[in-house]
């Protein structure tokens, strides 16, 4: 994250005694990013942190590609098999090096912990409302929320309406672009969205409770179960810049211009690989010559996909809520047949959509493929 914050109690001085009311000794815990040089925050137990009473057994999960035809394609998610809570309901749509991406359709609260201990994880909220309970204190989320949760925070999702994620876990940190950021860190006046537009932790006492808490830790190959001895919420305050966040869509403030502005203005967030953007309502170009659908072009070094969200897409026919194009590298695309033209003189647009565009080729996995428009690749013949 780009600033600073603290939460409940703390000492005054970092790797000091610390020491609670009754004169129990505190347990800090340092939480760090790229060894020792990146962000990092300082977390104060009442039990030390790597306290367990048993290691589960490892469980591979194997990421299996469907080797299929190179062509674009249109998934309608809505209809992606998908139930349980935040971890189990995740049904794997396509991947590479870089990212993961899920689809999950949440109808039950977790019962256990888990964290991500080899990537971040990125959700947005497409429809429901409920809690991120974290090891740093608690986010409420409702619909059109991103949650940016770094790896390594311990969190358990509570339901209160059922919930439809579209779900990143990216091997690098998700961040706000480089581009947004003067050299302090702070957002730019130009940046479209400041720190004002972030929700952080609202803090929670600490809970001091003995027993068994399970916390399933997600790995690159799989995932890991520990019996922690304490409940992992037991932090009685922390500090620094290391902590999951929350950001709604419709705080993204469009930049437009006279003429079609290229999809980095969109741009929300950066990661290892990819880029995140928002497409939200807003005006459209004012040249008296604009054409306002975006112009034919080709992706020859990403692969880029758009979560419809809500609203109508100004250069697609036959999109429903929940739908993802994939426009792969090496292929040309674009507005279907009469939207490039019927949008001339168009004033606005209410899409909402997500794009994601990775620098590396997508596998899709055999989800994807139940929900597959076979004729998609043929939308351009009219």
């Amino acid at each position: 994250m780009a600033y600073y914050i603290q939460r409940g109690e703390i000492p005054p001085k970092r790797h000091t005694q610390f020491r609670g009311a009754d004169g129990a000794l505190r347990y800090e815990e340092l939480v760090r990013r790229q060894g020792f040089s990146g962000v990092y925050s300082n977390l104060y137990h009442l039990h030390m942190a790597s306290r367990m009473t048993a290691v589960g057994e490892f469980q591979a999960v194997a990421r299996e590609a469907a080797a299929e035809t190179h062509r674009h394609r249109h998934l309608r998610t809505a209809n992606v098999t998908s139930s349980g809570d935040a971890i189990s309901s995740r049904r794997l749509l396509m991947f590479n090096a870089d990212v993961a991406i899920y689809k999950a359709h949440v109808d039950q609260s977790m019962t256990t912990f888990y964290r991500n201990g080899h990537g971040d994880e990125l959700l947005f909220v497409h429809t429901g409302r409920g809690t991120l309970h974290t090891n740093l204190g608690r986010l409420g989320y409702d619909q059109g929320d991103y949650l940016v949760i770094p790896r390594g925070i311990i969190w358990q999702l509570q339901v209160e309406q059922p919930t439809r994620f579209l779900v990143l876990a990216s091997r690098g940190p998700v961040e706000t672009p480089d581009r947004y950021r003067n050299k302090h860190g702070q957002l730019l006046e130009t940046s479209p969205y400041c720190e004002r537009d972030l929700r952080t932790p609202e803090f929670v006492p600490p809970i001091d409770e003995e027993g068994e808490f399970p916390v399933l830790v997600a790995l690159t190959g799989g995932t890991q179960e520990y019996i922690y001895a304490q409940h992992p919420f037991d932090v009685v305050g922390w500090d620094g810049l290391n902590y999951p966040w929350a950001f709604n869509i419709g705080d993204f403030e469009p930049i437009t211009g006279r003429i079609h502005q290229p999809p980095p203005v969109h741009q929300t967030f950066q990661a290892a690989g990819l880029v995140i953007c928002s497409f939200v309502p807003r005006l459209f170009d004012y040249h008296p010559e604009a054409i306002p659908a975006p112009y034919y072009h080709s992706n020859v070094e990403s692969d880029e996909i758009i979560f419809y969200s809500r609203g109508e897409f100004m250069s697609r026919k036959g999109i429903e809520e929940e739908s993802i194009t994939l426009h792969p590298a090496g292929l040309p695309h674009g507005p279907q047949p009469g939207m490039y033209e019927g949008s001339i003189g168009k004033r606005e647009t209410s899409e909402l959509a997500v794009m994601v565009d990775t620098f590396a080729p997508l596998e899709l996995a055999p989800a994807a493929l139940e929900v597959d428009d076979p004729d998609y690749p043929l939308s351009w013949l009219g």
